[in-house]
């Protein structure tokens, strides 16, 4: 972030005066905090490494509606959600090769990986998925976050014996769906869109289904 300039205080007083003025009228709409947002965000930040102050501003419309629903402090209505878990859904990228089950060893490593996306990094590292900054999931592991439900036992509690039968089809599909774009499930979910958004690929994805499902990870031990 970039220290304050005396330009950034003048956005800042200018910005300030503008919803003292706005609140004696009425509230600010949608569009207005919106662009308030958008001059805040360009004189704030700047691109450094890989990271592009940009994609703070151009995101999807998903994104925008989620966080505008946010920012009133109410929920989508129904109708809303459904579009755009239909968007989404639409948007998920199936394998490839029609496996869905990688290894649950390499998932762990990609759950555990933090890595990726930031300044520090550049286009060769390989990003990890920061699984268990939100989540149980090996029960053996002390350090993980609770923002999401634990995973521990994922499989085990879904029935999976053998991830690779016709009996397991729809678990299966659901968890590659959900890692890939959590979105098509649940439209303002906190979930990264870790495939959708690029921040792992198609075999990544693969290794941390594996990790779910197999039941040989000890995951649904």
């Amino acid at each position: 972030m970039k220290k304050i300039t005396p330009q950034m205080r003048v956005l800042l007083a200018v910005t300030a005066a503008a919803l003292v003025t706005l609140g004696c009228a009425s509230a600010p709409n949608v569009a207005e905090l919106n662009t308030l947002t958008q001059q805040i965000v360009k004189a704030s930040f700047r691109d450094q490494g890989i990271v592009k102050a940009s994609t703070l501003i151009n995101t999807d419309e998903t994104n925008k509606a989620c966080s505008e629903a946010d920012a009133l402090g109410k929920p989508l209505d129904e109708k809303t959600a459904k579009l755009i878990e239909e968007i989404n859904m639409k948007a998920i990228k199936w394998p490839s090769d029609g496996k869905f089950i990688g290894d649950w060893k390499e998932g762990e490593k990609i759950a555990q990986n933090g890595r990726g996306l930031t300044f520090t990094d550049d286009d060769k590292t390989v990003n990890g998925g920061n699984c268990y900054n939100c989540h149980k999931i090996d029960d053996k592991e002390i350090s993980y976050g609770t923002i999401g439900p634990s995973l521990h036992n994922y499989g085990k509690i879904r029935g999976v014996t053998d991830p690779n039968s016709a009996a397991s089809k729809l678990i299966v599909e659901y968890t590659w769906g959900k890692v890939w774009n959590a979105k098509a499930y649940n439209a303002c979910s906190n979930m990264p869109r870790a495939g959708h958004s690029g921040i792992l690929t198609e075999a990544q994805v693969r290794h941390v289904v594996g990790l779910l499902l197999d039941p040989k990870s000890p995951v649904n031990q």
